[in-house]
């Protein structure tokens, strides 16, 4: 999962683009980079978060032009080496700058086909290569010299039928415009917003309806499914789509990743968490639980504790303060980082919890990594039992489409049951989500729950899947 961002204006768009990234850090933390066009790329990226990434960097100096992307970044595909960090320009045929949020699944046969068919040469492991050289080897047919928006939008509308998986991309087409577009079944997101100040004009593509609340744009709408946007560097919007159908929008965006500010498909992210709480309660009631208060595990579960207390009846507490020096433990590449990232970033309140029954809600349990030491931190506070609940169904399938969680075997619900797990984590009682309560919660809202049933809405055979294990194991070095 990483967050994108670009932006045309009448004025310089870096200060703008460092902001948006900062909006969007939720979505990775491992890199961040800039890419503007005047007379030719400006680039600047580095390893770790956009603060400090462009803390020492004079923006304004060093990436000119009004027009840019950016990019925070959370490896799923690829290493966090910055060599695999984005955004990736070239100058050949025509100048094209891209980043991306999603996932590549038929990477082989594309990366065969670019060196076979095209003679490009996939330096990287990060799969925006592929979808941009796949664009460049399509304009290639074109006349450059006179290359318009028709020809731009067909090449995507052509790319579509070749690039397999989930992303949302964003591009600078030199001398041209801004370029986004979304996979056919819209798995990852991206809003266009717009801004008018005097007679300032911008217009914006980015991850998260967060952003433009804090560059005061006004947002115009999400871009559909299979949907690709050209804006001219005049700020004019053109676009074309297929017909409309059926959404796979990725429900682990309401679920966990993203802002709890953001509005996806219409609905807000923390009402939709605090519904799924209230969902939770009756499966607690339904357990015959009796806990005396509700806790949180910061900050992503929020919502959904505070809405299963009000359905129960029962007192919220913030049980576990959390540093603010760290950020989300289930961006860490591997398992030891995610451990000490859980044991630095949560303490218990003690007075809060002794002697107590507690119910800790969690947005979702994965690995089992924050769970488990949640249950060990309370115990040794002097809880009276642990109950924990999550606000998700049992994750039990790999995600292919950009979240971490890429082989069964970091999977805890993968081989076990409730009980089983339970046991593992050492707690009193384990509570899921169940998938049929939050397929109706959603709705229309969502309508990708793979890591849940299995059930990939892309051509995914087991093949796919072990290529995309083998890859993961071997970033990790295991």
């Amino acid at each position: 999962m990483c967050g994108v961002i670009g932006i045309v204006s009448s004025s310089p768009v870096a200060s703008d683009l460092v902001v948006g990234l900062s909006a969007l850090q939720h979505r990775g933390q491992d890199a961040a980079g800039i890419v503007t066009w005047s007379d030719r790329f400006h680039l600047h990226k580095g390893a770790g978060r956009a603060t400090r990434v462009f803390g020492d960097v004079d923006v304004q100096k060093e990436l000119r032009g009004r027009i840019g992307i950016g990019h925070v970044r959370y490896a799923t595909q690829g290493s966090a080496d910055v060599l695999d960090a984005q955004p990736v320009a070239v100058n050949y045929p025509l100048a094209l700058a891209m980043a991306h949020n999603g996932n590549v699944t038929n990477f082989t046969r594309l990366r065969t086909r670019l060196n076979r068919e095209h003679h490009r040469l996939v330096e990287t492991n990060n799969d925006v290569e592929l979808i941009l050289y796949t664009l460049a080897a399509l304009l290639e047919r074109e006349d450059l010299k006179r290359l318009g928006v028709p020809a731009v939008l067909a090449a995507v509308t052509a790319l579509l039928d070749q690039v397999e998986g989930a992303y949302s991309v964003v591009a600078v087409v030199a001398g041209l415009g801004l370029l986004g577009f979304r996979d056919r079944h819209g798995i990852r997101p991206l809003v266009l917003g717009e801004r008018r100040q005097g007679t300032g004009h911008s217009v914006a593509l980015a991850s998260e309806s967060t952003v433009f609340d804090h560059l005061g744009f006004d947002v115009q709408r999400e871009i559909a499914p299979g949907e690709a946007v050209l804006i001219t560097l005049d700020g004019q919007v053109h676009s074309v789509a297929p017909p409309p159908g059926p959404s796979h929008f990725c429900a682990f965006e309401f679920i966990y990743f993203a802002r709890e500010d953001a509005v996806m498909n219409g609905a807000r992210v923390a009402a939709q968490r605090i519904l799924a709480g209230r969902k939770l309660a009756e499966r607690v009631r339904e357990a015959g639980l009796e806990p005396d208060i509700v806790i949180d595990v910061p900050n992503s579960a929020y919502f959904a504790a505070t809405g299963l207390a009000e359905a129960l009846g029962l007192p919220y507490r913030r049980g576990l303060a959390q540093n603010p020096e760290f950020g989300r433990s289930f961006l860490h590449a591997t398992q030891v980082e995610r451990e000490r990232a859980v044991r630095q970033k949560l303490n218990p309140i003690r007075e809060v919890i002794a002697g107590k029954r507690v119910a800790v809600v969690d947005d979702s349990i994965v690995r089992g990594t924050t769970s488990r030491h949640i249950v060990r931190l309370l115990r040794d506070c002097g809880a009276k039992a642990v109950y924990m609940l999550s606000a998700a169904p049992p994750v039990r399938f790999p995600c292919v489409y950009g979240i971490d969680i890429a082989t069964r075997g970091e999977i805890l619900a993968a081989g076990l049951n409730t009980e089983q797990i339970r046991e593992a984590l050492g707690a009193d009682a384990v509570v899921y989500q169940r998938l049929s309560d939050l397929q109706d919660l959603f709705g229309t809202t969502a309508g990708c729950y793979a890591c849940f049933s299995g059930q990939y809405p892309t051509p995914i055979d087991r093949a796919t899947l072990r290529l995309i294990e083998a890859e993961r194991r071997s970033q990790r070095g295991n």
